[in-house]
């Protein structure tokens, strides 16, 4: 398969990511009564992934994420000459997708805040009347931001490479990897609105400007150290170790 068409599917695929996971929250989250809330956005994100992995693994591995890219660099499973043509197409396919979300939202973006469109981001602190931060959440300030997106990069990472490992149970890696997402936003919305993927964030905070942009650095950082973290910590743990004897007991 060329370079050319892999990217192109990492493109599609990231547009569906950004376009279902910030999607449900721009338009379905917040409803009166009727929305879907946390564990609604939770499962629009991993059923993006879930259905995409089945859609495009077998074309492009579905990274969707160039903290997951670079990740899987890190971890020995995929070429480092490749990373940035699927950076760039992640990238760019999510910014089409909030173009295609801001179209269909029409937001007023003027003067937004922090979390506006559905942009990642922490507070310094709580809001005075509700006792919150800008997600609905208790924690405030950039380090439980970059802890959090950090560890939770580390623990997607681990999942994706012992989900995708040949020794693992066959075909069920997608749904492995997208409840593994669901269960990330279930625990981080309330703290940053959950990014774990540079190109999600990027892709909503181009259009909102101001604070999201300000705050984008850490949504680049954090989960690209936490993906190699993640990879690296897979490769101690679930790689045997190329020794006689290792492998003898591996087989037995």
């Amino acid at each position: 398969m060329s370079l050319f068409k892999k990217s192109l599917a990492e493109a599609f695929g990231t547009f569906w990511l950004v376009l279902g996971g910030c999607g449900a929250a721009v338009l379905a989250c917040g409803v009166p009564n009727t929305g879907i809330g946390y564990v609604g956005v939770a499962l629009a994100f991993g059923l993006t992934v879930l259905t995409m992995a089945f859609a495009i693994g077998h074309i492009s591995g579905c990274h969707l994420n160039p903290a997951v890219t670079l990740g899987l660099v890190a971890g020995g499973r995929f070429s480092i000459k490749e990373a940035p043509a699927y950076i760039i197409a992640q990238v760019l396919g999510g910014i089409l997708a909030a173009a295609v979300l801001y179209v269909i939202a029409q937001p007023d973006l003027t003067n937004a805040g922090i979390g506006a469109f559905a942009t990642n981001g922490w507070s310094e602190s709580l809001n005075i009347d509700t006792g919150r931060n800008p997600f609905g959440g208790l924690t405030v300030g950039m380090t439980s931001a970059l802890i959090t997106e950090v560890v939770m990069t580390a623990a997607f990472l681990f999942v994706i490479m012992g989900a995708t490992d040949e020794r693992a149970p066959k075909g069920l890696a997608p749904i492995a990897i997208g409840l593994c997402l669901t269960l990330i936003h279930l625990i981080s919305i309330p703290v940053t609105n959950t990014s774990v993927n540079p190109a999600r964030s990027t892709a909503v905070a181009v259009f909102v400007g101001g604070i999201a942009i300000k705050q984008l650095w850490l949504f680049w950082v954090a989960p690209i150290v936490g993906g190699v973290i993640g990879a690296f910590i897979y490769r101690l743990v679930g790689e045997s170790c190329p020794c006689c004897k290792c492998k003898k007991e591996e087989n037995k």
